[in-house]
């Protein structure tokens, strides 16, 4: 029975119950690996009995750590920036961190640099920075902020890590997938070209289209949004210069399936849709889209077990891609295809998590 003694237990509790030092104690809390499984077992005992939980602070004291990430961000209302988020807070949830959240407004060098001061001044142990524009790498290269840095959506450098999705192989695989369907005039509505996500997957969905000796000329700029994927949608049901169109993201690629129907172009008879990100609503769109999945919450593992491995090994970096894979629903078929009967593995609404 665990006895009480009427306040708070405190490590110096521990010990005394466990018949060890306090200092035993501390190497047990922070994984020493100079304690004996006997000695182990007692102080674990010992911290079930008395409901003991670690003081933050003290520990930051014992080993010089806030087990604090910092999360430096941008675009956040985005589906891919916000997932990022979530993957990165949980991955470092798991591992014993909080997270401390700077959002931006702009992704100035200036706002840069003003959020990782202030990310600083909270001592934190490292941070992971999900900025989408290609600028941002060069700004967290000449700041040398003196923590670990993982740099979301890129490979890095000398300097600083980087964790991806292989964005450029998602658009190929949604690209090869509709050639294989038989459609030879395939466009791309892209996301915003100064985005390091939108110019991958329009570069993938040329390669894509030049390797199998087809032609790369029908790419047209959107904004993410599902209002530019509709008027965008628009103009394409006047020049109808394409049987299938690769889209930037599941948003956009709403708003096309919905001027579409607007004007009564069936998909995917008349033209089949992909689009990307595999958001949680894709599989309920109309039809349920064809569409790249992304796995976030690798991405955000993959985010912290750079930062864990550079904590311990000071000046370490390295870089890691997490392959997307495509999710084939109703919204694609081989062009003019009228079959009602489409097989139940291509209803599938599941998404890839």
């Amino acid at each position: 029975m665990t006895k009480s003694i009427g306040r708070a237990p405190r490590l110096e509790d521990v010990a005394k119950r466990a018949g060890v030092s306090h200092q035993t104690v501390s190497r047990v809390i922070n994984n020493h690996p100079s304690v004996s499984a006997v000695t182990l077992a007692k102080v674990e005992a010992a911290i079930s009995e008395l409901d003991y939980r670690l003081n933050s602070a003290a520990r930051s004291l014992v080993t010089r750590r806030s087990q604090t990430i910092g999360v430096l961000g941008s675009e956040l209302a985005q589906y891919g920036p916000a997932s990022t988020l979530l993957g990165v807070e949980k991955a470092a949830r798991d591992a014993g961190y909080f997270v401390s959240i700077a959002a931006l407004r702009s992704v100035s060098r200036r706002a840069i640099f003003d959020a990782i001061r202030h990310l600083m001044v909270q001592a934190v142990d490292g941070i992971v920075v999900i900025l989408p524009h290609s600028e941002t790498l060069l700004s967290l290269t000449e700041l040398k902020p003196g923590v670990p840095v993982v740099a979301v959506g890129s490979l890095g450098n000398a300097a600083v890590s980087g964790a991806m999705v292989n964005q450029k192989r998602g658009a190929q695989l949604a690209v090869e997938h509709l050639i294989e369907q038989g459609h030879r005039r395939i466009g791309h509505i892209a996301g915003p070209l100064d985005w390091i996500d939108g110019a991958a997957r329009a570069e993938g969905w040329s390669s894509a289209l030049l390797s199998a000796g087809l032609e790369d000329d029908l790419l047209i700029k959107g904004d993410w949004s599902a209002n530019s994927g509709y008027e965008i949608g628009r103009r394409l049901v006047v020049e109808r210069s394409a049987t299938a169109i690769f889209v930037g993201n599941d948003q956009m690629a709403l708003g096309l399936l919905c001027a579409l129907n607007e004007f009564g172009v069936r998909v995917p008879q008349d033209i089949s849709v992909v689009g990307f990100d595999d958001q949680p609503e894709s599989g309920f769109f109309t039809p349920p889209l064809t569409t790249v999945c992304q796995d976030f919450e690798e991405l955000g593992q993959r985010c912290m077990d750079l930062v864990l491995t550079a904590i311990e090994d000071p000046g370490a970096t390295g870089s890691v891609i997490v392959e997307p894979r495509l999710v084939i629903r109703r919204s694609t078929s081989a062009p003019g295809f009228d079959d009602k009967s489409v097989p139940a593995a291509r209803s599938a609404r599941s998404n890839c998590a």
